[in-house]
């Protein structure tokens, strides 16, 4: 397997390759980790004219606590340092444990969060992740810089909001309360892959340790991560107990309707979403499912 031709530039600033997008358009391809789109080229199901390469942009690759308590995450930052980072896991736990699911280790030393949200995989977990903790996407172009929220960035199956002239520059996840609770769950055929079903949630709690915010999102079930509100909504004002969790698992339910494929029937698919939608829960709250 051979990748089409293609020219490719360096790019050593933000500024830089945000100017190179703007010239080829749609022609032009940020290349980040490369762990999505070279095999992509390689089977020919993308052939850019250009490959801006992010790697040298130093900026990109931060991952820090910015002044107001919130994480910024660049986006080349590798999955591998997020995983690592005592700062993510002290601060935002969720996603440090998150990320030893994602492929094996050689590929999340090269995969980046940014390569990932733009590719929108379904099955990957990410989107769902930032959905889950409500973080925010900052795109910038030669017209200015937007803001994106996480739940609006995909827009369809491996498709998202940025426009060919845009950058994924960084992501913003807020501060986390100290109440806050995390579960995650995820079954593949085999570890490594992409993941059949999962589910990513967070729930808040207040002293009495009743639920006053929750946020459920399922994925590798529809073209892109999913929000259960129904799920959310059986927990909210309740002191979760193995039965609300049984509930609000049934609840994530509402309104799926998955495909089958290869991997899985759309019954299956729907069962593992009620398991893991328990189990994860369950370890959020500390409550056998």
């Amino acid at each position: 397997m051979k990748p089409p031709a293609f020219d490719y530039v360096r790019a050593h600033d933000v500024a830089h390759a945000v100017s190179l997008l703007a010239a080829h358009g749609a022609d032009a391809t940020p290349l980040a980790g490369g762990q999505s789109l070279m095999p992509a080229l390689n089977f020919r199901l993308a052939s850019p004219a250009l490959l801006v390469d992010l790697n040298a942009i130093g900026e990109l690759s931060a991952c820090a606590v910015d002044d107001d308590g919130s994480l910024l995450i660049g986006a080349t930052a590798r999955h591998r340092h997020v995983e690592t980072s005592s700062t993510v896991a002290r601060g935002w736990p969720l996603l440090a444990h998150a990320m030893g699911s994602v492929a094996h280790v050689a590929i999340r030393n090269r995969g980046t969060i940014g390569g990932s949200l733009c590719h929108a995989d379904p099955s990957a977990e990410w989107p769902a992740l930032c959905i889950a903790c409500e973080a925010h996407i900052e795109l910038r172009s030669a017209r200015g810089t937007r803001d994106v929220a996480a739940a609006d960035f995909m827009s369809g199956l491996f498709t998202t909001v940025r426009a060919s002239d845009e950058l994924l520059v960084r992501v913003r996840f807020p501060r986390w309360p100290a109440t806050r609770r995390w579960g995650f769950r995820e079954v593949a055929r085999r570890r490594g892959d992409f993941a059949i079903a999962g589910t990513a949630c967070t729930v808040d709690v207040d002293a009495a340790g009743a639920c006053t915010d929750a946020r459920v999102v399922v994925f590798g079930v529809a073209d892109g991560p999913v929000r259960a509100s129904a799920s959310e909504a059986a927990l909210r004002g309740r002191r979760p107990d193995a039965a609300a969790i049984r509930a609000a698992a049934v609840a994530a339910l509402t309104g799926l309707e998955p495909r089958s494929d290869a991997h899985a029937s759309s019954a299956y698919r729907l069962e593992l979403v009620r398991t893991l939608t328990a189990r994860a829960l369950g370890d959020a709250l500390g409550v056998p499912a």
